[in-house]
């Protein structure tokens, strides 16, 4: 049995892993770290999670470090750059939620974060934690940088198009809608009040968003060649779950038909993907509390572009049921261990 700890266990995030790995046949969670619930049962931050056998909180300590052998880190950005260097001396695997191991530059991470990368030689060794791009590095790594919510959907959405060169890489289109639990339990801002929230729709950070560089560094890797993209997030009066369309301009002759069938070679070991038949198209309820996507397309003859929507639970594929996949991979246990649960619905 392999023993996880997960540290900023009363986090949204933190929360879910809990839910994910409680029906894992091959993990036992045996550390549980919250300064702000340390010495209570995990259920006084969540009540899903009352009358469940698990340990009590503690606030972390690197003394705790024997009691895992692997961790998932469940801080906010600049934490795990300080603290997973004692995990992977003392033979631990760490797979980072926060945004500190997800960049191979250091300079785009502080750019972009606005906070000094304590560790950047850690960087090269660090694997992006998409398992439908990075699958096989994962499996070979000890330390994963969870990808972020927004990447997940976007690079699912159009990957396959740039990788079999049927797109352009230039003028990529990212238009990204989610449910407010995307921006974590501890935003108290007046903006993310549920009065401030419901029946209405708003962008944000249009041209400055965080995960802007996630995208770029991985398409870019897909498609080789360095490449820009626009990408506009949204919020949406829902709880949870995420719907990014892409737009791309063909780079050569192509109908819907075909491309869909580039989608499902290219993600035919992807047992978490699900692309859907010609004329149907995603919907944020239909991956919600999984870890699955939907991915739906049409080329639009047109324009000549290729538009791409993808679905996905932002705490499920979009953040702990990520992390448990890569888990998985890490241990070298079936990718889907755990995992297969389908959405909740309605």
């Amino acid at each position: 049995m392999i023993r996880v700890g997960i540290i900023g266990a009363s986090g949204y995030a933190g929360g879910e892993v809990i839910r994910y790995l409680l029906s894992h046949p091959e993990i036992k969670i045996t550390y549980l770290a919250s300064d702000t619930f340390a010495g209570q049962h995990i259920g006084s931050a969540f009540p899903n999670l009352l009358g469940v056998e698990l340990p009590i909180c503690e606030s972390f300590n690197n003394a705790s470090l024997d009691k895992a052998d692997a961790f998932v880190l469940a801080h906010g950005n600049g934490w795990a750059m300080n603290e997973a260097p004692t995990m992977l001396d003392a033979g631990k695997k760490v797979v980072d939620m926060s945004a500190d191991f997800r960049f191979r530059s250091a300079e785009v991470y502080e750019q972009w974060y606005s906070i000094e990368h304590k560790r950047p030689d850690l960087l090269s060794s660090a694997v992006f934690g998409l398992p439908e791009i990075r699958r096989s590095e994962i499996a070979g790594a000890n330390l994963v940088g969870n990808p972020g919510c927004y990447p997940t959907s976007a690079i699912l959405a159009i990957a396959p198009a740039l990788a079999e060169g049927l797109i352009k890489p230039e003028r990529l289109i990212f238009d990204s809608k989610s449910g407010v639990s995307g921006a974590g339990r501890s935003r108290t801002e007046v903006g993310y009040l549920f009065s401030e929230v419901d029946e209405s729709l708003k962008p944000y950070n249009i041209g400055i968003h965080r995960h802007t560089p996630e995208i770029e560094q991985e398409l870019s890797a897909v498609s080789g060649v360095e490449l820009k993209v626009s990408f506009t997030p949204h919020l949406v009066p829902m709880i949870r779950g995420i719907l990014t369309t892409a737009y791309a301009d063909l780079a050569k002759s192509a109908d819907t038909a075909g491309v869909l069938d580039v989608y499902r070679r290219f993600y035919s070991d992807s047992p978490f993907i699900v692309v859907l038949d010609e004329g149907c198209y995603p919907a944020t309820k239909s991956v919600s509390g999984s870890n699955y996507a939907h991915i739906g397309l049409k080329v639009d003859k047109r324009t000549n572009r290729l538009i791409s929507v993808c679905a996905i639970d932002n705490m499920g594929k979009g953040a702990a049921g990520q992390a448990v996949q890569n888990l998985n991979l890490m241990f070298g246990l079936p990718e889907t261990m755990g995992l297969t649960q389908p959405a909740v619905y309605p």
